[in-house]
């Protein structure tokens, strides 16, 4: 049986209802999100400054432009915060065929860069795998939600699901976008968990999503070069090999207190992607396993108020809305972390709110106005200073 599966309190409800009785958005949540927000602004200056120079002249360039997006975002996530959920329910249709839309459109006029058409560009360049994603855990919460006694039927909690899996992965596979593709159908499965699936379909999912990661790294050469380069990465210390190389001499340097903030020595033009895919490792350079630990924890303590707004929500939607959005952090982070430390073959994945992208940034901090936005509805209102009448 799924973790939201029976209402949250005995005032929720499956569905959500049009409300105007709103009351104050979760400060901790905020707190954290902002917290890592600015830290991830500092830390991008100092892994990006070098690389900036070297690609503009001006060692402040991506600093600027992330700080712009960072702000664009914090508006835009005050507004999500403000906005009843309940609209993402009504529009959960449209938002998820606007998505396979945009996807559709990426190998038609896409644009390319590294060898891999990933990004469209409409006056803003981005990736529709991203806006694929958020537009899955809308679409999964509002059916979870309208069919929260039939979750444990082949037709109503499996078919569906595994359609829109088929499509959105077989569309993300043409874009050999593997980072998306396993994110995608790992929040996708912790939804149906959560949801109510039957075990024994997620485990029979389990197997096939295992059975096409592998013939998908067979069918493309450099998914599986990635693969050898991170079980032997000094077979080929200059070429497969050399980022995961250069990102464990910089976690290796830093020690437990690093070398201090903005001494890093790999960040310059050493290690590629320093101040995006891979700005973990310039964070332990430059502040050692304490601020590694430090930064990982603060995520955790992020990860952890969110599923406690998800279990607080005031109907199975908002929770489900809540939960996925989490659940796709908790699982980005994750691998963000496991690529750059070594125990994950390099997928190209980014560690939320600290990497390099504006759009990715700001599309991040829109999902976490969400949250708050359920927060605001929530069952035990006097949690945020509000008695219910």
């Amino acid at each position: 049986m799924g973790l939201f599966r029976k209402k949250q309190t005995t005032d929720a409800a499956p569905l959500p209802q049009q409300r105007e009785d709103m009351g104050y958005m979760d400060v901790p949540l905020l707190a954290l999100t902002l917290l890592l927000v600015a830290i991830g602004l500092v830390m991008m200056f100092s892994a990006s400054y070098a690389r900036a120079y070297n690609d503009t002249g001006n060692s402040a360039h991506y600093f600027v432009r992330q700080t712009i997006y960072a702000g664009v975002g914090l508006v835009f996530m005050l507004l999500a915060a403000r906005l009843n959920y309940f609209v993402w329910y009504r529009l959960s249709l449209l938002i998820m065929a606007g998505a396979v839309f945009l996807l559709l459109l990426v190998p038609i006029i896409g644009v390319e860069h590294n060898g891999a058409k990933r990004w469209l560009n409409l006056g803003i360049e981005f990736q529709p795998s991203e806006v694929a994603k958020i537009a899955m855990i809308i679409f999964f919460a509002s059916m979870m939600a309208a069919w929260q006694d039939k979750m444990d039927s082949f037709r109503y909690g499996v078919l569906p699901y595994a359609a829109v899996i088929v499509l959105i992965a077989g569309l993300l596979a043409i874009e050999k976008h593997l980072s998306a593709t396993v994110i995608f159908l790992a929040v996708a499965a912790i939804m149906m968990f959560m949801g109510g699936t039957k075990l024994r379909w997620l485990a029979l999912g389990a197997v096939l999503a295992v059975v096409f990661l592998f013939v998908y790294i067979r069918l493309r050469g450099y998914a599986g070069g990635r693969v050898d380069s991170w079980l032997d990465p000094f077979s080929d210390p200059l070429e497969g090999g050399y980022q995961g190389l250069q990102s464990r001499y910089a976690i290796g340097s830093g020690g437990f207190l690093g070398l201090g903030f903005g001494r890093s020595r790999q960040k310059y033009l050493y290690l590629p992607e320093e101040h995006n895919d891979y700005i973990f490792a310039i964070i332990c350079e430059e502040l050692g396993f304490v601020g590694a630990i430090s930064v990982l924890l603060l995520f955790v303590l992020l990860i952890l108020r969110g599923f406690w707004i998800a279990l607080h929500a005031r109907d199975r939607f908002s929770a489900l809305l809540a939960a996925g959005i989490i659940a796709k952090l908790a699982v980005q982070v994750f691998l963000n972390v496991g690529v750059v430390t070594g125990l994950l073959p390099a997928t190209g994945i980014s560690l939320p709110l600290f990497s390099y992208g504006g759009t990715a940034l700001t599309l991040q901090m829109v999902e976490l106005g969400m949250v708050l936005g359920v927060s605001r509805w929530c069952v035990n209102k006097e949690v945020w200073g509000k008695k219910k009448a």
